[in-house]
Parts: structure tokens; C-alpha cells; sequence
């Protein structure tokens, strides 16, 4: 019904650029997504404390469905919600009308509550996955930078998709005492991921509490993570959940809001030299390896192309130092400067997702990365 009264867009849709692209991590997903505006992190950060009067409260408050519109804001007329109750409230069920995968659906509080990731997250989403096993369902971290774009409202997605992190293989077990009905390992992902498995939802619960509690007040300075600076907490985690057969699955991200004066907009965040591709925060979608891209790229890949080809461009100066290293490490013709450019802007993502993993893929990374596990 979303789908035939234009609520989903299919034909805006249907326009955007997706393609699969190889890297260590198995193939990630890229999307341009040309329905999409770029948002600024700091924007993001802003708008979470800013007082409003308005109606619909936000853009993911319930009161949303068959709103009329105004200036400035989209009209709803032909939006729906299903009621469902969630551990004990009233929730409510829809789909995203820009869907970023198969079935994008949202799962929102009918109350208006800031987003915060507790043991209630994980009952939560639990209890989704049980009512709809064939969908998985997460949530955007609950600070800024690390955090989603909506941190005002409490809210999951979800939808039928297999990302490339849920198909991404345990790395190496490890052990968490006292829950010998969980299986548990760090997952082979860019970003520092603990992966939960059993068929006792109970104990699944507790093992991610104990893992997401004990990394808000966890700090190892000698790889800058720090759980607080001047009484400001910074750590929280992405979580996410699917079925695999009869068993449940809860994938916890460590994610860490750090700045620094070398790193002004996240010390765990794309960096400066990735940027000129993707600078927005790094939220649920793409943690989980399905890039969300900005529109400009679509213009300005076509110049970075006709630059590599030495044809006359207006690239912005931007890409320049990428491009020019893609010129001097690539032989660029007409016929495959597409496919290499395309391959580059997956390996660009795959960067971006190291720099947000808060345990690095070196010795020294691998090693801290054990250090938390063994305080657990």
C-alpha cells in the first residue's frame, strides 16, 4: 500500500547508484543516494538540545501520520502506522518513504523520549526479531557523532536485508564467564564489533548489557580511548539484531565520540583526507557496511573522471590529492574508468569505517581490543 500511494518513492528510488564493491572485509555496499540531503555532524549535535514547539515534534514523531503539511515541512496524508506494544509501551511500526534497502522500515516510541541505548535496547530489539524473524533491526547510537540524525526520538530500523557485516565471519571466540549458553567473538569488521549468539534471548540480553555497560566507563589511553574528558561520557554502542535459524544474534559496535585538536569533528570518525566523499556521522546503515553517499557525488565522480582521462573538468580541488593518486597507481581508459573509480570510492568507505572502529586492526589494536574483553 506504501509502495502504490507514492508514500515509499519508488521512482526517486529507483534513481539512486548502487554497486558492490571489493574490499577486505568482504564486498560493501555503496549508495549514492541522490533523495538524501548532506547533513553536517555538528548540525546533527545541535539539533538534539534545540527546544521546539512545532507540530509534529519531529519528522519520527508519531503524530506524523496523515498530517497535512506546511512550509517547510512534507505532508503525511498518505502515511500509516501500526500500533504494536514493546516492552510494555506503545510502539509504532512503519516504513521509510526514501528506503534504503529492501522493506527500510522504522520501529518508533509513540512518546516523545530521547534516543538512549540501555538493557531495554536490547529487550527490544529482541523482541522485534522474534515477532518478525525474517527482519533484522538496530539501533543508531545515542550521541552525537557516533549517533544517527534523529536523536531526539527513541527508534530502531529495520527490514529485510542481509548487510555485509551479518555475513562478515567471527574473527576469533572469546569467553564471557558466567554465560556459557552464548556463543561470543570479535567479528572480521573494520569497526570493533562483538557478536552475541544463543537461542536464550534472556541471556543474550545480559551479556550485551554487561559489554555495553562496562564499555561506557571503560578507558585505554593508549589507544585514545577514553570513556570520559572533563565528566563528558563518550562511549556508547551500535547495537543489532537478526535471526540465524533458531537462534538469535546481537552484534554490539563500541563507538566513541572523542574529539581532539588533530581531529576536530571525531578522533573515531571519517578523518579529514576521506571527507571530500563522506563526512556525515557514521550511523546504523553504514556500520553495517552499506555506504549512504551524498548526491553530489554523482556530478562531480563524472568530473573526477574526466580529470583521471585528462580531458578538461571542473573537479573540486577537493578530490584532487585522490584523484591524483588514483591517476599515478591506475592506467585510466575510457572503458574502465568507471569500474576503478567506483572500486575506489569501496576502498574510501572502507577507510572511513576504520577510522570509526575504536580498536584498529594492527597488533597494538588487536591487543587493546583483548584487554577489554578480558576486564568483562
Amino acid at each position: 500500500m506504501s509502495r502504490k500511494n507514492d508514500y515509499i518513492k519508488t521512482r526517486a528510488i529507483a534513481k539512486n547508484i548502487v554497486f558492490d564493491a571489493p574490499t577486505d572485509f568482504g564486498d560493501l555496499e555503496i549508495t549514492i543516494n541522490l533523495s538524501k540531503p548532506e547533513k553536517d555532524p555538528k548540525a546533527i549535535a545541535a539539533a538534539r538540545n534545540q527546544k521546539t514547539n512545532t507540530y509534529p515534534l519531529s519528522q519520527l514523531a508519531i503524530e506524523n501520520e496523515g498530517y497535512l503539511g506546511r512550509l517547510g515541512y512534507p505532508a503525511r496524508s498518505n502515511h500509516r502506522v501500526i500500533r504494536m506494544t514493546l516492552g510494555g509501551e506503545p510502539w509504532g511500526f512503519q516504513y521509510s518513504p526514501y528506503a534504503y534497502f529492501s522493506e527500510h522500515a522504522i520501529f518508533l516510541l509513540a512518546a516523545h523520549r530521547p534516543m538512549a541505548i540501555t538493557q531495554r535496547t536490547f529487550t527490544n530489539l529482541l523482541e522485534i526479531v522474534h515477532t518478525f524473524p525474517h527482519y533484522f533491526v538496530g539501533s543508531n547510537a545515542d550521541l552525537p557523532i557516533v549517533g544517527g540524525s534523529m536523536l531526539a526520538q527513541d527508534h530502531y530500523q529495520g527490514g529485510r536485508h542481509q548487510f555485509p557485516m551479518m555475513k562478515a565471519p567471527v574473527a576469533r571466540e572469546i569467553t564471557l564467564p558466567g554465560f556459557d549458553d552464548v556463543d561470543a567473538g570479535i567479528v572480521k569488521w573494520p569497526m570493533s564489533t562483538i557478536r552475541l549468539t544463543g537461542d536464550t534471548p534472556d541471556s543474550l540480553i545480559n551479556a550485551a548489557n554487561l559489554i555495553a555497560e562496562s564499555w561506557k566507563q571503560y578507558s585505554d589511553e593508549t589507544v585514545d580511548v577514553r570513556a570520559f574528558t572533563d565528566g563528558k561520557r563518550h562511549h556508547t554502542v551500535t547495537p543489532i539484531a537478526y535471526r540465524k535459524g533458531d537462534q538469535f544474534v546481537l552484534d554490539i559496535v563500541l563507538r566513541d565520540n572523542q574529539t581532539s585538536d588533530q581531529y576536530p569533528d571525531g578522533i573515531f570518525h571519517p578523518h579529514q583526507d576521506v571527507q571530500h566523499i563522506k563526512k556525515e556521522n557514521i550511523g546504523l546503515i553504514e556500520v553495517m557496511g552499506r555506504a549512504i553517499l551524498p548526491a553530489r557525488l554523482k556530478t562531480e565522480m563524472q568530473e573526477v573522471k574526466k580529470y583521471v582521462l585528462d580531458q578538461p573538468n571542473e573537479m573540486k580541488d577537493y578530490h584532487k590529492a585522490w584523484a591524483d593518486d588514483l591517476k599515478a597507481t591506475n592506467d585510466f581508459t575510457a572503458d574502465n574508468a568507471d569500474q576503478i573509480i567506483d572500486q575506489a570510492i569501496g576502498k574510501v568507505f572502507a577507510r572511513v569505517l576504520q577510522d570509526a572502529g575504536v580498536f584498529k586492526q594492527t597488533a597494538d589494536g588487536e591487543a587493546a581490543f583483548d584487554r577489554f574483553i578480558a576486564q568483562l
